[in-house]
């Protein structure tokens, strides 16, 4: 078909021609030949040391993942955030040890978060009491130095 606007336009070479056959059957595929899986062979044997957490997963004795005790890295961040830094490093450490298979690291690592949550509870507790005592302690030397007088000017 021409086109109207530019009557010198032809169409396409090749449209509405038989396409040529690039080897193609119409007929199905031909069998695929059959392969046998060579055996490597090697002059070494490989040598398997099983990890801990595979030896234990084998004999179905895989201890659980240790909490992370996260909210205590939280509570270190509220109440002494110096401890916070080292809280929240064991606590992010638990899982990759495990994984590993160091289970005692893991645990190690999820009870010392939690202690050192604890701990700046503790401090943060231990110096709220000590500003208390402090102020208490300013109040009565103020009171008591106040002496007195009523003498007005």
């Amino acid at each position: 078909m021409t086109d109207p606007i530019n009557p010198q336009q032809h169409e396409a070479p090749g449209y509405g021609l038989p396409q040529p056959d690039y080897g193609h059957t119409t007929q199905g595929y031909a069998p695929q030949p059959v392969y046998q899986a060579a055996v490597p062979q090697t002059a070494m044997p490989p040598v398997s040391t099983p990890q801990p957490a595979a030896a234990a997963a084998q004999y179905g004795m895989l201890p659980p993942v240790p909490p992370t005790n996260a909210g205590w890295a939280v509570a270190a961040v509220v109440f002494f955030w110096p401890l916070a830094f080292s809280a929240f490093t064991h606590s992010s450490n638990v899982f990759p040890l495990w994984s590993r298979g160091d289970h005692a690291g893991a645990q190690y690592a999820s009870d010392r978060a939690k202690t050192l949550g604890k701990i700046s509870l503790g401090l943060f507790f231990g110096l709220w009491a000590l500003f208390i005592v402090f102020y208490v302690i300013i109040i009565a030397v103020v009171v008591a130095n106040s002496g007195g007088d009523t003498s007005t000017y």
